[in-house]
């Protein structure tokens, strides 16, 4: 026999103890505490600047660091984020295999080197062969793979994630002394608004 389970509370704002949010896949999460990882949530934030790339504004950051600006209250945050998959070359099972040669080579000379430093004899040896068999097992098991892909990717890509602009926000309050900071820098900040 089964009894009916009692109804679980459920987390509305506005409801005593809603200040706390409900916890997520990931766990309770914790409100920002001003502890170095950005401006706090609850502040109100002010964008000094906007910029075309990531080193521009990452030089912002360090010029104000550099003039003793509490940057703990700094945080540059990408937007017009895009994903580039920048395509490598073709694959074919001989290239696949290549591939998998290497990686396995890797994995062989770890374990030769565990293996080795437990060897009284030749510990060479051990590495070596280590390093031959983790080199036929990952090309053998490179061209499998890809023989069972069937062609339907036959090509090596690496991705990456490029935003479009990067600005430069901080907190409310602390927003005029960057702005002075920034025009002893001969740099104007483009877009500055509140946030």
């Amino acid at each position: 026999m089964t009894r009916p389970s009692a109804p679980t509370a459920t987390w509305r704002p506005g409801m005593p103890g809603g200040d706390n949010l409900p916890s997520g896949p990931a766990g309770r999460p914790t409100p920002s505490r001003g502890d170095g990882h950005g401006p706090q949530a609850e502040t109100p934030t002010v964008t000094i600047g906007s910029y075309p790339d990531y080193p521009s504004a990452q030089r912002v950051v360090d010029y104000l660091a550099d003039n003793r600006f509490p940057v703990e209250h700094t945080a540059i945050v990408g937007t017009n984020l895009t994903l580039v998959e920048t395509v490598l070359g073709r694959l074919t099972t001989g290239r696949a295999a290549l591939l998998g040669a290497g990686t396995g080579a890797w994995f062989g000379l770890f374990i030769g080197l565990l293996f080795g430093i437990f060897t009284v004899g030749n510990w060479l040896a051990v590495i070596l062969v280590g390093l031959v068999i983790g080199a036929i097992w990952g090309a053998v098991f490179g061209a499998v793979a890809h023989a069972m892909s069937g062609g339907q990717r036959d090509f090596t890509s690496a991705s990456s994630l490029r935003a479009g602009q990067y600005a430069v926000i901080v907190e409310a309050h602390l927003a005029d002394q960057a702005r002075q900071l920034l025009d002893r820098m001969h740099l104007t900040p483009t877009g500055a608004t509140a946030r």
